[in-house]
C-alpha cells in the first residue's frame, strides 16, 4: 500500500501506530541533531522526524529531498515536543523508519504555499501546481460540495437531471457562438450552446415537467472577472408553473445552499422591480449590502443658472454618511475616478454638511444657504455627511453614479464579503432598442413571455412591454436569471416579428420549436444560476477564475496547454476550410 492514512488524518489518539503516508514535500528543516520534513497531500500536512542517532543513511536520504518530491514513508506516530496549533496534525509527528522517493521534482517556479510568490500569469501556466495550494484546492472542494447539495435539493423536489446536446445549431440572437465545422457535412457548422434553452423547453413539451442540468455553456464574448468563454450553469425548467412558483422554488434552493454550505440563514429575499432598481441604484443588479440610494434633485437644483445642472436631463446624488471630512485630495481622486473613459462622466459636485449644521458646496456662488438646506432635506443628511452629485442624460448619469456609489462604499468598507444581501429583480423590459441595427432586441432571449397585461402594447408601444422575467442578485452580482416562456405558437411568431425576423427566417432558425408548440406545449418557465459566480460569492472572491480548475486568461487563452492553436493544413482540408498560403 502507498498509504495507510492521509496526511491530514493522524491525531494523538493514533500514538504508537505504525503508519504509511505518501505525498509531496512541502518543506524541510535541518536543525543539526534533527531533520524535519513536512509532507502534504490533499487532506493536510504531517511532520516527519529523522533523528541523527538513528539510521544515518535514512537521514542523508531525507536531507537530499527537494520541494515537491513525491515520497512514501513508514514510521511510528509520536507526540510532538513543539506543537503547532495551526494545523490539524500539529500535536503529532512520524518517526520515520523507511523512506522511498516515488518521484523527484524540478524546483517549482513559485512557492506552493497559501501565500505564494507567483503572479497570475505564471500560476496560470503551471495551473497543476497552483491547484496544490490550499486556497485553490479549497475553492474546488467548495464547488464540489455546492454541486452535491444542488443535486440533493433538486432531486428532493422531483427534478430529473437530463443531458442535452453540446453540438447544436447557431442562432443569431444573444452573444457570439463558438462554431464547429462538420467534416461529414461540408460547409456546414455546429455551434456550442450558449445555454440549453430550446432543449429544456422541448423537454417540457415532452412531459418532463421538472428538469435540471449542471451544464457547460459557451459564449464567444469579451472577458472580465465574472466571465469565461466556457462556464457552468445550474439549468432548470418547470412546467405548469407561474412566476411565483419559480421564485419560491429557487429561493428555496438558494437558502438551502447558504444554510448547508455556509451555515447562513438568508431570511426572506426581497423583490424589486427593474424600474426601481435603475431609479434607486442605477443598476439592474444593485448591491444592497448598504444604503446610499439615489436622490433625484431636479426640483431643488435647477433654476439657479448653474449651467451643468440646467442643461442636464437629470440631477442626481448620493449621501456618503460621515464623509464630510474627506480631503480635497480624496474628492479629486473621486472626480478622476468618474472621469475615466470606462465611466465617462465630466465631474462631481459635492456639498459638506458641517458639524455646525451649515452646508458648504463646491458651487456656492450659484446656490444660497436656503437652497442648500433644501438639498440637505432631500438627502436626509446629518452633520458629518458628504453629498455627491452628478448630472447628465438620465440613463447615462444613473450608470455613472452607480460606479461612484460602489467606489465610495468600497472605500468605506461597506462591501463586506461575509455579508450576503440577495434580492429578486423583476419586471424587466421585454425588448430594448438598438440604434445600430435600428430594431428591437430581446433583453433576455426571444422565448421570454411578456406579462399578459402588457401583450396589447406589442403593436403600439413595444418598448413599454414588461417581461415575465426575473434575476437573482446577491451583493451586486447577478447569480441567476430566467423567465416564464412563451408556449403559444402565435405569440411566439409575433415575438419573432417584433425582433425583426421574417417568417422564413423564423422558420429556418426555430421551426422545430414552433412545430413542437402545435403538439400541446404546457405553460412553463425556468431559471439558470451561474455556478461559477455562485461559488465565487461563497468563497469571497471577486473573480470566478479561482473556482474553475483550468480557467482561461483575460484573452480567452489556456496558457498551460497553449490553446487556441493553429491546426494542420490536412485537417483544414478535411473540413473543407480554406488553407492559408
Amino acid at each position: 500500500m502507498h498509504r495507510t492514512h492521509t496526511c491530514g488524518e493522524l491525531r494523538l489518539s493514533d500514538l504508537g501506530k505504525t503508519v504509511t503516508l505518501s505525498g509531496w514535500v512541502q518543506k524541510s528543516r535541518d536543525l543539526g541533531g534533527m531533520t524535519f520534513i513536512d509532507v502534504r497531500d490533499r487532506y493536510g500536512v504531517t511532520q516527519l522526524a529523522f533523528n541523527v542517532d538513528d539510521d544515518q543513511t535514512l537521514r542523508a536520504k531525507a536531507l537530499d529531498l527537494g520541494r515537491e518530491y513525491v515520497i512514501k514513508v513508514t514510521g511510528t506516530v509520536i507526540e510532538r515536543s513543539s506543537k503547532n496549533n495551526k494545523i490539524a496534525t500539529g500535536e503529532i509527528e512520524i518517526k520515520v523508519s523507511e523512506l522511498d522517493i516515488l518521484n523527484a521534482s524540478a524546483l517549482p517556479p513559485f512557492t506552493i504555499e497559501d501565500e505564494t510568490d507567483g503572479g497570475d500569469d505564471i500560476r496560470m501556466k503551471f495551473r497543476y501546481l497552483d491547484l496544490r495550494r490550499n486556497p485553490v484546492r479549497e475553492n474546488l472542494i467548495l464547488r464540489h460540495k455546492m454541486s452535491q447539495e444542488i443535486r440533493r435539493y433538486l432531486d428532493g423536489e422531483n427534478f430529473l437531471e437530463v443531458e442535452t446536446p453540446v453540438l447544436i445549431k447557431s442562432t443569431p440572437e444573444g452573444a457570439r457562438d463558438f462554431v464547429v465545422p462538420s467534416r461529414m457535412n461540408p460547409g456546414e457548422f455546429y455551434a456550442l450552446p450558449q445555454s440549453p434553452q430550446t432543449f429544456k423547453q422541448l423537454l417540457m413539451v415532452s412531459g418532463f415537467d421538472r428538469y435540471f442540468q449542471i451544464v457547460k455553456c459557451f459564449r464567444d464574448e469579451d472577458l472580465r472577472a465574472d466571465r469565461q468563454p466556457e462556464f457552468t450553469q445550474i439549468d432548470c425548467e418547470m412546467a405548469f408553473v407561474e412566476q411565483e412558483d419559480i421564485l419560491n422554488m429557487f429561493e428555496g434552493l438558494t437558502k438551502h445552499l447558504f444554510k448547508t454550505v455556509k451555515g447562513v440563514d438568508l431570511g426572506e429575499v426581497p423583490r424589486m422591480t427593474y424600474d426601481d432598481a435603475m431609479r434607486l441604484y442605477g443598476s439592474d443588479k444593485p448591491d444592497t449590502r448598504f444604503g446610499m440610494q439615489f436622490v433625484e434633485l431636479n426640483d431643488v437644483a435647477k433654476g439657479h443658472d448653474f449651467p451643468v445642472f440646467e442643461q442636464a436631463e437629470l440631477v442626481i446624488g448620493i449621501n456618503a454618511k460621515n464623509c464630510a471630512s474627506y480631503t480635497r485630495k480624496q474628492l479629486d481622486a473621486l472626480t478622476d475616478f468618474v472621469k475615466r473613459p470606462q465611466i465617462g462622466a465630466t465631474g462631481i459636485v459635492y456639498a459638506r454638511h458641517n458639524e455646525d449644521g451649515s452646508i458648504k458646496s463646491s458651487v456656492d456662488k450659484f446656490y444660497d444657504a436656503t437652497t442648500l438646506d433644501a438639498w440637505s432635506k432631500a438627502f436626509h443628511s446629518e452633520p458629518g455627511d458628504l453629498l455627491l452629485i452628478m448630472a447628465g442624460p438620465t440613463d447615462k448619469v444613473r450608470k455613472q453614479l452607480n460606479e461612484l456609489r460602489l467606489e465610495v462604499a468600497g472605500q468605506l468598507g461597506l462591501r463586506d464579503k461575509n455579508t450576503f444581501s440577495p434580492l429578486w429583480v423583476i419586471d424587466f423590459p421585454l425588448l430594448e432598442w438598438d440604434e445600430e441595427s435600428a430594431r428591437y432586441h430581446a433583453m433576455h432571449h426571444p422565448f421570454t413571455s411578456p406579462k399578459p397585461e402588457d401583450i396589447h402594447l406589442l403593436e403600439s408601444n413595444p418598448g413599454d412591454v414588461r417581461a415575465n422575467a426575473y434575476d437573482l442578485v446577491i451583493n451586486g452580482v447577478e447569480v441567476g436569471g430566467g423567465s416564464i416562456r412563451i408556449h403559444d405558437r402565435d405569440l411566439q411568431s409575433n415575438m419573432f416579428k417584433h425582433l425583426g425576423f421574417s417568417p422564413e427566417e423564423a422558420q429556418k432558425q426555430f421551426g422545430f420549436l414552433m412545430e413542437a408548440f402545435t403538439y400541446g406545449a404546457p405553460p412553463h418557465g425556468g431559471l439558470a444560476f451561474g455556478l461559477d459566480r455562485l461559488v465565487s460569492i461563497f468563497a469571497g472572491l471577486d473573480s470566478i477564475r479561482d473556482v474553475i480548475a483550468f480557467p482561461k486568461n483575460n484573452s480567452g487563452r489556456d496558457v498551460m496547454i497553449d490553446a487556441p492553436s493553429s491546426i494542420a493544413p490536412a485537417q483544414l482540408k478535411e473540413l473543407t476550410l480554406e488553407v492559408k498560403a
